[in-house]
């Protein structure tokens, strides 16, 4: 059982694969690195819960494929001891092994905070579902990142205007609060 009202840090796909030039252009690097140790050093601190999650493609050409090197975590995220390890083929989190939505429920954890790559799938999906089942999640947006994406007309939209994008999708009416990696170390406090 945890202490009333403790959030779960939720860090997403930080893996060994996203720093590969494949991906492209991205932006909020190596920002949004520095900014997931330090809410994993914060979490820490207070022994409050944490979940990695691993994305475990199962296309081998995939730099996230499952039996390749880029589906390590990156160094710093390996060094933490989680209190728990989510795996996933697709973009939600809530959609792994084991069931986050079920583990989260058992501990009596209502609030999340989600972080890591990439912004506007992975993050903003794990987002997005966490509160349409009910949890408030909290996305420290300067911890999390993304890399320029084509659209159905081919024009590529930057990195830094599908964070902008997923911002706006996310704040309010029942999905998240998007807010600094500060505005979030700051709370702890309160906690």
């Amino acid at each position: 059982m945890t202490r009333n009202n403790e959030p779960a840090l939720i860090v997403v796909d930080m893996q060994q694969g996203f720093y590969e030039e494949s991906w492209g252009q991205t932006t909020n690097y190596p920002g949004c690195e520095n900014n997931v140790d330090r809410l994993l050093s914060a979490w820490s601190e207070f022994q409050l819960p944490i979940v990695i999650v691993r994305h475990d493609s199962r296309n081998p050409m995939s730099p996230l494929f499952a039996e390749g090197p880029g589906n390590n975590l990156q160094e710093s995220v390996q060094a933490v001891t989680p209190d728990l390890i989510v795996t996933k083929t697709v973009n939600s989190s809530f959609y792994g092994s084991p069931d986050l939505e079920q583990w989260l429920r058992s501990k009596e954890i209502s609030r999340i905070v989600v972080c890591g790559i990439q912004t506007n799938l992975c993050v903003e999906t794990t987002s997005r579902m966490g509160g349409n089942l009910g949890f408030e999640v909290i996305v420290p947006l300067d911890a999390t990142r993304t890399f320029d994406l084509a659209g159905p007309d081919g024009a590529v939209i930057p990195a830094a205007t599908l964070m902008q994008v997923t911002a706006t999708n996310l704040h309010g009416d029942g999905f998240a609060q998007v807010v600094s990696t500060q505005d979030v170390l700051h709370s702890l406090k309160q906690v």
